[in-house]
């Protein structure tokens, strides 16, 4: 029996559930040699801001127990060297393409959405509310329900595209901010980001990162992120997006089960560059084997 694995999240319709996680798949170009993008559900590109951006220096990425801690600092192109340079390669693709945007200041965000509105390529907005508020004194967007609603009805207001907020973890009440986005016109949330964390060398008694902190991935926050997509999904009505440690078909149905209708997959495809298709792969083989017709039956069905 062959099982209807597409899905909608927010008036975008993807053949599958599966994409890729932003700032873990470049601009896609990347993994062309490795694997046919067009499988994918959509490829969700490194985070673009206004202006091009260093990142912070080295050394920016430490490897943990079950996972690694970065701290790249959104180095990316900037929007005219994306559209000139990276817009090209991925109009040549039948796969959606989401474009993740972040900004230091509300305006930020209202211009990348005001510019990106008019590219037909780009299928939806992921809008990164997880970065420093510099006119609130280095808040993070995605840690203030109202300063998350601002933003998320700044970039609304610009775009006819779907419009999905990618929630951060370092809060007290995921719920309560997820609400807060949906009541400001987001048309889905992608959860989570990365957990802050550090490592410390002890010979040197000094932080593995440069910038001290950075954001935890892998297999070690899956846990987590799984409690906060179900927390998510049972306090909004618009699709959620499960992210977090996701390796394997397994990891993936947790997450819908708990309520996401679609998936990234993020820090695995470092290790394992065809991981988002493995992924795929197995999500079609449990479908299949257990008879189910469409995927979309899964989402939401823990029992308690």
């Amino acid at each position: 029996m062959d099982c209807d694995l597409k899905v909608d999240i927010g008036g975008l319709e993807l053949a599958n559930p599966v994409m890729t996680a932003s700032g873990t798949f470049g601009y896609g170009r990347q993994f062309a040699d490795v694997m046919d993008l067009d499988r994918l559900g959509a490829i969700v590109v490194k985070g673009l801001s206004i202006e091009p951006g260093a990142g912070n220096p080295p050394p920016r990425i430490v490897e943990t127990a079950c996972g690694m801690l970065n701290a790249i600092g959104l180095e990316n192109v900037g929007l005219e060297v994306f559209l000139a340079e990276k817009l090209p390669f991925l109009e040549t693709l039948n796969t959606p393409v989401i474009v993740n945007i972040y900004g230091r200041r509300v305006e930020d965000y209202a211009l990348l959405a005001r510019r990106l509105d008019p590219v037909t390529k780009v299928a939806a907005l992921e809008v990164n509310i997880s970065c420093p508020n510099v006119k609130q004194g280095g808040i993070a967007f995605g840690s203030d329900p109202s300063m998350a609603a601002k933003v998320t009805r700044a970039v609304r207001e610009k775009t006819a595209k779907p419009v999905i907020v990618k929630l951060s973890p370092n809060v007290s009440d995921i719920a309560v901010i997820a609400r807060s986005v949906e009541d400001a016109g987001a048309d889905a949330v992608s959860l989570i980001n990365t957990l802050t964390g550090m490592a410390i060398d002890i010979r040197t008694r000094r932080p593995r990162l440069a910038n001290v902190t950075g954001g935890l991935s892998g297999p070690a926050i899956k846990p987590v992120a799984v409690r906060m997509v179900w927390e998510a999904a049972r306090a909004v009505k618009v699709p959620v997006i499960g992210v977090g440690g996701i390796v394997t078909a397994e990891d993936a149905l947790e997450f819908i089960i708990a309520g996401a209708t679609a998936v990234q997959v993020g820090t695995a495809s470092f290790i394992n560059p065809r991981a988002a298709l493995d992924v795929l792969e197995g999500l079609q083989r449990f479908v299949t084997e257990q008879k189910i017709s469409s995927v979309r039956q899964l989402v939401g069905t823990l029992e308690i």
